[in-house]
């Protein structure tokens, strides 16, 4: 894929923590060279406020990111598709890369809960942007 950037689709079934903090790393630790997307099963109508809280540590703002529908569109768009607990909710269309990533859903949990979920999803991003640019 020399000329296309990879393209990565994160869903959780709210849009609104999980994904939007995977999202956010991915956006920002690639720095333009992965086509980012993120939705959910039953979007949320807006982001978890402890998951913006706990990217702005990090210095990521995802204060302009909205809960979006999963669309079939969008899986088949991407090269890569990351679910988090949104169990059989995503197509599966062949030729994609299916990852199920495993963790906490950060809903309803303070920031000192969400902090460990996201230092997990950010060693996940480092790893995954690692073999998309290899």
């Amino acid at each position: 894929m020399p000329d296309q950037k990879p393209s990565v689709l994160f869903v959780c079934v709210h849009n609104a923590g999980r994904s939007q903090i995977a999202a956010g790393y991915l956006r920002h630790l690639a720095g333009g060279r992965v086509e980012v997307r993120s939705a959910g099963s039953m979007p949320a109508e807006q982001i978890n406020p402890v998951a913006v809280e706990a990217m702005a540590e990090e210095g990521i703002d995802i204060t302009a990111e909205q809960p979006k529908i999963l669309t079939s569109e969008a899986v088949q768009n991407s090269d890569v598709v990351i679910t988090m607990g949104c169990g059989d909710a995503c197509p599966i269309f062949p030729g994609k890369r299916y990852e199920d990533w495993k963790l906490d859903d950060p809903a309803g949990q303070g920031l000192d809960a969400v902090r460990p979920i996201r230092n997990d999803i950010k060693h996940r991003i480092e790893t995954l942007l690692a073999e998309l640019l290899d």
